[in-house]
């Protein structure tokens, strides 16, 4: 039976032996007491925490787990304690990801705090450090339980919660586990036509809502997409406007711009391929064509430093051709596309040449 066996286990609860931090022999004998003879005694061996009855582990799906026993026996009537299944990363670190769906019926939520407390006791024998456990949403009753074995929130997406915990209890291992990115990416689009007229919107929604000023289209950049194909997106969202990426005028780093997170804001030369606005986002108001001195002469752009340097950047670029950050295509060394934005690449490429 099921339950018995999973009640003679908690006679001996891993997360206290792996609170105490210490590292058993690496084989240990004893004596396991079922729940279904309970004066009758079996011999086991194996791999283990200090605990009355010696066990080994081996790694399960922790979906899986909630199918069959936590326990199996092999040919030499050894048990095994099942464990959840995880993955080594480079930094002596744990990462589990739970897959699939478990029912939050409270008897399987006991087996998942049971295999928890196993695998922290086997991961901290093993020395590892950081342990990273990405849980779906489906799985957000397991959270309690999660944090309660030490876990702490590092970041959620949409469909996932991602917890971490530091295992190493002495000072001498300080927590390396980095933060949550600590930044937030946006783009703003320097449009300029032959007409000397900048492409601008009003919007209405945010801070610029019914104070009447003009600005460059902006936006934030999506995961996994690059600046340069971002800021091409947000100006055909916000205007209609088809344009062609060619450089990186300039970037701003502001600090608790969104809630505690830092911002990096790229602004972007970009060349229009089309003048006709079809103006369909929600959050804009208006958009047109205006002068670029008329644009940069607006009161609030005058009156705000951060506005006036930009839209001077802007001007200095129309009359004098100021040069920005062009964008060259390279590769990771996993062969990932990616961009180096720098000054006149095709200058660096001449000189390497020449090496």
């Amino acid at each position: 039976m099921f339950l018995p066996r999973l009640k003679s286990v908690k006679l001996f609860d891993p997360l206290l032996l792996a609170r105490q931090g210490s590292v058993p022999r690496p084989v240990v004998r004893g004596l396991f007491f079922s729940a279904l003879t309970p004066r009758k005694s079996r011999a086991l061996e194996g791999l283990a925490p200090r605990v009355p009855f010696p066990i080994r582990y081996k790694s399960i799906g922790a979906s899986s787990a909630l199918r069959q026993d936590m326990t199996e026996h092999n040919d030499s009537g050894i048990d095994q304690i099942q464990l959840l299944d995880g993955c080594e990363d480079s930094y002596g670190g744990v990462r589990v990801e739970i897959k699939e769906d478990m029912d939050a019926d409270v008897m399987k939520v006991d087996v998942f705090a049971f295999l928890l407390r196993a695998s922290i006791s086997s991961w901290k024998q093993q020395g590892k450090k950081g342990v990273w456990i990405k849980l779906p949403i489906k799985c957000s009753h397991l959270v309690d339980i999660i944090v309660k074995e030490g876990f702490r929130y590092h970041h959620a997406e949409p469909t996932y919660l991602m917890l971490v915990c530091w295992l190493p209890e002495t000072s001498d291992t300080p927590d390396t586990i980095p933060n949550n990115a600590s930044h937030r990416v946006g783009v703003g689009a320097f449009v300029l036509n032959d007409k000397r007229e900048v492409l601008v919107v009003q919007e209405n929604s945010g801070w610029f809502q019914g104070t009447g000023v003009w600005k460059l289209p902006t936006g934030v950049v999506n995961e996994g997409e690059d600046i340069c194909d971002a800021v091409v997106r947000e100006v055909k969202e916000e205007t209609g406007v088809d344009t062609k990426f060619v450089e990186v005028l300039c970037f701003r780093q502001s600090h608790k711009s969104f809630f505690t997170k830092s911002d990096l804001f790229f602004l972007c030369v970009l060349q229009p391929e089309s003048s006709a606005i079809d103006k369909q986002n929600v959050e804009i108001e208006a958009a047109q064509w205006m002068p670029i001195e008329e644009y940069a002469k607006q009161p609030f752009v005058v009156n705000n430093k951060q506005f006036n340097f930009m839209a001077n950047i802007c001007l200095v670029k129309a009359d004098h051709g100021y040069p920005g950050l062009s964008a060259r295509a390279t590769t990771s060394g996993g062969g990932k596309r990616n961009y180096i934005y720098c000054n006149k690449p095709e200058i660096v490429e001449n000189f390497a040449s020449l090496m």
